[in-house]
């Protein structure tokens, strides 16, 4: 596991020990910054399952203004912040060690972030819930881009569903927002791309519906 390009290029991280946190694979990281492209200088980023940091410490070597790294974990905030401090990006992190839901209540209505990491561990129902807290807190900042880290529960073999509209709009319902279809309303989906079996998917806040100026009325038949 390493910093792939930026500032910090090329420096190994520490993993958290143990089964307990999962850390993003070096292609899939890629993958995800490749989607995100120019989208990070001068960002504000939330990594809210943060494990070991890497991708907040990823974002800050790409030029991110600061990175918020959120863990319930000890273990896991200790080695975030040997982590930062090994990629001298230290300075720039605000690191807490706290449950994901503690972090949002006291957020909202008072921080807004430009990209916001989400890679909750799988099959815990934790993304929803989070997707949800985010709208209701007003989290996202204007513009804004949540990366969703999923597992989508079907062969690898079968990543020709991408290719099948209606199918794969049915998969990023179960996969990212738990089959809840108010939630899914709440967000617009701007990309959603399979490596293997995981599911690394961009959101954004769903466009304003279309309203009629003040005092316009339609004209009569």
């Amino acid at each position: 596991m390493r910093v792939i390009t930026g500032s910090a290029r090329g420096t190994n991280l520490a993993a958290v020990p143990g089964e307990g946190t999962r850390p993003t694979a070096d292609r899939v990281k890629e993958a995800v910054f490749s989607m995100l492209q120019f989208d990070i200088e001068g960002r504000d980023v939330l990594d809210l399952f943060a494990g070991s940091g890497q991708l907040a410490i990823e974002a800050l070597s790409r030029g991110a203004e600061r990175a918020t790294l959120v863990d319930m974990s000890r273990e896991a905030t200790d080695v975030i912040a040997a982590n930062a401090k090994k990629t001298h990006l230290l300075g720039r992190c605000r690191i807490l060690n706290t449950s994901f839901s503690s972090f949002l209540r006291g957020a909202a209505g008072r921080e807004t972030f430009d990209i916001i990491f989400l890679d909750p561990p799988y099959d815990s129902n934790m993304l929803p819930k989070a997707l949800r807290a985010i709208d209701e807190g007003g989290i996202l900042a204007f513009g804004g881009t949540i990366v969703c880290e999923t597992d989508c529960d079907v062969p690898v073999r079968a990543t020709k569903l991408r290719h099948d509209a209606e199918k794969e709009a049915e998969r990023i319902l179960a996969d990212v927002f738990g089959g809840d279809e108010s939630l899914r309303a709440r967000y617009a989906v701007v990309k959603s791309t399979l490596y293997g079996r995981t599911r690394i998917t961009l959101l954004g806040a769903a466009p304003e519906p279309d309203e009629k100026p003040d005092g316009e009325q339609e004209d009569d038949a």
